[in-house]
């Protein structure tokens, strides 16, 4: 008998996620490896292999001009993200104290590798020839897949690899990674969704996933610090120098150089556009890049303020 899809990983029915991520509450032991082929593959990926609805198709302002310099430097830096997001997860697979957090992380492991695989397939899509794939995101990335991407999986290799240091990890990865990212994932969404309907439904598949990955990780921090109550300085501090590294990278002047890039294609294509609103009230053929990066940042701001609430350490913000 198939079973129904959870709510909050069923394609129609899940919250977005903003909302999720902030609002919900999901365990290691609801979220385990049987959850997952239930949820994930067999309910959010059902039909959507590559991410999105193979009818989907991309439309020729996307092939060139500056949609495509955007969306390619996007998601080249976002598939580069998630590979390494993948490989340092291994050591938080192998560093989980239980069963219920190993499979947990196992199944965010493919959920990141997957995420990978789609944005840079969505390239192909776009006009990439495919024996040129791998240069073309390393390419695209550049520079700040070095100046951005390397220092952050340095650290995490520290704290993951060399150090063993689980709740470290689940920091890491909850708080200062995906919790910062997720909200441009959340605008990634809302921006292509009237010029390339493909690329909005993976963004939407990958956030629908991210919902599950910081909810669990916030759960699976809460309770291990609530079982560790002598580690809580040690985890403050982690937040806290994890958040100044992540000022002082330029991932500010990344946002807002695809920013001023899709404000071109804009101005260009203002028909396709058209009155879509990116939120309630605010046509999107209206927004600047500022002000569309600004929205990021307090999404971000509001995110990581509930998150850390809900873990008790909300004394990483002072």
């Amino acid at each position: 008998m198939t079973m129904p899809v959870p709510r909050e990983a069923d394609w129609d029915l899940a919250p977005g996620l903003l909302e999720g991520a902030m609002d919900l509450e999901l365990t290691a032991e609801q979220c385990d490896l049987r959850y997952w082929l239930q949820a994930a593959v067999q309910g959010t990926l059902r039909g959507r292999p590559d991410g999105h609805d193979p009818r989907l198709t991309v439309g020729p302002h996307m092939l060139r001009g500056p949609f495509f310099d955007a969306i390619a430097q996007e998601y080249a830096f976002r598939s580069l993200a998630e590979e390494k997001a993948t490989r340092v997860l291994s050591f938080l697979v192998a560093n989980a104290p239980d069963v219920a957090s190993m499979e947990f992380y196992a199944t965010q492991l493919l959920d990141e590798c997957r995420h990978s695989m789609v944005f840079r397939n969505h390239l192909l899509a776009l006009g990439v020839p495919a024996q040129r794939l791998t240069q073309a995101v390393q390419d695209f990335a550049d520079p700040y897949r070095t100046s951005v991407l390397e220092p952050l999986e340095q650290r995490c290799l520290e704290v993951m690899r060399d150090e063993r240091d689980f709740i470290g990890g689940v920091v890491m990865m909850t708080v200062i990674l995906e919790g910062a990212l997720a909200p441009a994932a959340e605008l990634s969404e809302r921006k292509w969704r009237p010029l390339d309907p493909a690329a909005a439904e993976i963004d939407k598949g990958a956030g629908i996933d991210e919902i599950r990955h910081l909810t669990v990780g916030a759960w699976i921090g809460r309770e291990y610090l609530r079982e560790h109550p002598g580690e809580r300085d040690r985890v403050v501090k982690m937040i806290r120098d994890g958040m100044r590294l992540w000022d002082e990278l330029p991932t500010h002047q990344m946002v807002y150089d695809r920013e001023v890039r899709f404000q071109e294609g804009l101005e260009l294509h203002r028909d396709i556009v058209g009155d879509y609103e990116i939120w309630p009230g605010r046509r999107l053929i209206d927004t600047t890049p500022k002000e569309r990066q600004d929205t990021a940042d307090r999404w971000s701001d509001e995110m990581k303020t509930k998150r850390l609430v809900y873990m008790g350490l909300e004394e990483a913000l002072r």
